[in-house]
């Protein structure tokens, strides 16, 4: 496939980044931007066109997003993996990490543990290896969906990140009930990518490309693409991050549904991890964010727990909607003992706090930390999401559906300073529902979540 095109993304690299102020209300039609309107973006270095930048990625993230965040914790069920990238902890080549694959019980409990803070997302993944099938993987989700926690609540969705796919397990995994399928390039830069991939399956680098091709053409309806910023120069990554957006937008009437956007970070034995090829500075990603959020207004925006507290601060205005929340990189790191976690982490994390401390700084902010689950399971996937998404329509249903959860989490789990702010939130916030039939039901769902009803959603 060649919709990255590396000749043209390289002809782009220095334009001057002239009109700025041009792109910028173009952006704010929420129709998208242009290759070479990207270019102009990433390119700018001056503070006053940087803060015109930020300021309009902030408006974009409002019109669509409001100040919803949605919540979500990763669970590892295996670091078994055969591939020997040199940015990760599992590698192959690093014979000094314990490695594990949890048995269902194992991962039950582990669930457990993430539900009794409150998730009600999960972002399952696994190294690449046979040690663990994918039909290991298929049981780990069933397992997941059955463990109810004290409160009884259970976990809603779960999203994957596993290795790319065949034409005929994608057909299979069409059948399990999941959210969004992820899978990163880390590099597009064909040259880094085969460095910084010497052996394994993930050295095929259209085998990788080609997967969400893949996925799209076999009933999947919602996928997640990102970049490692850190292995190459992140004006080539975000450009490259584009042109697959658009390729396809343009072949399935289905952009991805997130952009993830991890910069590299410290993790065991992983050479370009510790000493990082492409250093990204904290002005440059936040500006990598504002960018992907004003040439892509209706695609969610991840944000791990590999930034710090403060960053990932910096970066929520300028239109980040997803977040992990006390997140674990380990097989076993909830619930220690099961396993020893020590080098066993995929990488590094800079936000160590609980989920519960991450809710009430989220809140503290004047943002609303949202589980929300409904698209999923109404149905709104794929093209009928993007046609809610593209023109900012689908605040009607995910506004009332963060502030119902929202309320679920403070009836259930929020400790008392937690349940003062949220409740401000969303008396604050109620009154953004842009439809009072809407606003008067969303008022009758929160009742009924206070007098013991759960799971009631748009």
């Amino acid at each position: 496939m060649n919709f990255i095109d590396e000749n043209l993304i390289n002809s782009l690299l220095d334009i001057n980044p002239q009109n700025v102020d041009f792109v910028l209300d173009k952006a704010l039609q929420l129709k998208g931007l242009s290759l070479e309107d990207v270019a102009k973006l990433i390119n700018i270095k001056d503070d006053e066109n940087l803060q015109k930048l930020f300021k309009t990625a902030s408006k974009i993230k409002q019109l669509i997003y409001g100040n919803r965040l949605v919540l979500f914790a990763p669970l590892y069920v295996s670091n078994h993996c055969s591939n020997n990238c040199l940015y990760c902890g599992f590698r192959i080549d690093n014979t000094s990490m314990k490695r594990t694959c949890l048995t269902l019980d194992q991962i039950k409990k582990e669930t457990k543990f993430i539900l009794e803070q409150g998730h009600k997302r999960i972002l399952m993944l696994m190294g690449e290896n046979s040690e663990c099938s994918l039909d290991y993987f298929f049981k780990s989700i069933k397992a997941v969906y059955s463990v109810k926690d004290s409160k009884g609540n259970s976990i809603r969705r779960i999203n994957i990140e596993i290795a790319p796919l065949t034409d005929d397990q994608f057909k299979i995994l069409n059948n399990v009930k999941i959210g969004t399928y992820t899978v990163f390039q880390e590099t597009y830069h064909h040259d880094t990518y085969k460095e910084m991939h010497p052996t394994g399956k993930k050295a095929d680098y259209n085998w990788r490309i080609e997967c969400m091709d893949r996925a799209l053409s076999n009933g999947i309806n919602d996928v997640g693409i990102g970049a490692l910023f850190g292995l190459y120069d992140y004006r080539f990554e975000v450009l490259a991050l584009i042109q697959h957006a658009k390729h396809l937008d343009e072949k399935f009437n289905v952009g991805p549904h997130t952009i993830s956007v991890p910069r590299l970070e410290p993790a065991q034995n992983a050479p370009a991890a510790n000493n990082i090829p492409h250093p990204v500075s904290d002005k440059d990603f936040k500006k990598i964010v504002a960018v992907l959020r004003c040439a892509v207004p209706y695609t969610g925006i991840i944000l791990s727990t590999r930034e710090s507290a403060d960053m990932r601060k910096q970066v929520f205005d300028l239109g980040v909607s997803q977040i992990s929340a006390g997140s674990k990189t380990n097989p076993g790191g909830y619930e220690e003992s099961i396993v020893n976690p020590e080098n066993e982490e995929q990488f590094s994390l800079n936000d160590t706090r609980s989920t519960g401390e991450i809710i009430s700084s989220v809140l503290n902010q004047g943002y609303v930390p949202s589980f929300c689950t409904g698209c999923y399971r109404l149905g709104r996937v794929g093209k009928d999401f993007m046609d809610l998404a593209k023109p900012g329509l689908i605040k009607l249903h995910c506004l009332p559906n963060a502030l119902t959860t929202l309320k679920e989490y403070l009836v259930d789990y929020a400790d008392i300073e937690t349940k003062q702010s949220g409740n401000e939130i969303i008396k604050k916030e109620i009154e953004n529902i842009p439809s009072e039939e809407r606003k008067e039901l969303t008022n009758k769902y929160l009742k009924r979540i206070e007098n013991g009803e759960r799971d009631l959603y748009f």
